[in-house]
């Protein structure tokens, strides 16, 4: 798979050593980070970890979670990617606060989704949504995916998702 995967306002790209500063600024945001794993804000260090971490993922699987770049700013604005996790293949995305509500979400899920279909040659994709935050599941449902039952996930109900990535019926429009 090549990078960087180009959307037209966006380029996702894997995460490099460089941007621990940039991620914790949104993983460190303890609005942001509500949503998210623990729904607490990370460390510093714990930023770093995960990044290595995702690094590590790339190299064993060929995906992981994937640095999403603004293309007019060239900010680091969050994460989009696919993680294997015991309920498959898992897609994921965060976004800073100043991403929100444009349409971002969508457009890196979007990306993902076609890099699984295309280059990664995946069958079917998985997602979960806190209950809490209805617009993450509006971003799955833009994309594709079906929702399905509720279950608990990091202490907190979420709603599980699946896409079947062999139906002709998710499209997506080219990128720019």
């Amino acid at each position: 798979m090549s990078f960087p995967l180009r959307t037209a306002r966006l380029e996702i790209r894997p995460f490099m050593e460089a941007d621990v500063d940039a991620a914790h600024r949104v993983y460190g945001d303890a609005e942001v980070m509500r949503w998210v794993g623990e729904g607490r804000p990370v460390t510093r260090e714990e930023t770093a970890a995960m990044l290595r971490g995702y690094v590590e993922h790339q190299t064993e699987h060929g995906y992981a979670f994937w640095a999403v770049v603004e293309r007019g700013t060239g900010e680091l604005i969050g994460d989009a990617g696919l993680e294997h996790t015991e309920h498959g293949l898992e897609l994921g995305y965060t976004l800073a606060r100043n991403a929100w509500g444009r349409g971002l979400a969508t457009e890196a899920a979007r990306a993902v989704v076609d890099a699984a279909r295309g280059p990664l040659r995946r069958d079917r994709l998985v997602a979960l949504a806190d209950l809490g935050n209805p617009g993450s599941a509006r971003v799955l449902e833009k994309v594709g995916f079906t929702p399905g039952p509720i279950e608990t996930a990091y202490g907190r109900p979420h709603r599980r998702f699946a896409l079947d990535l062999r139906s002709a019926d998710v499209l997506s429009p080219p990128a720019s």
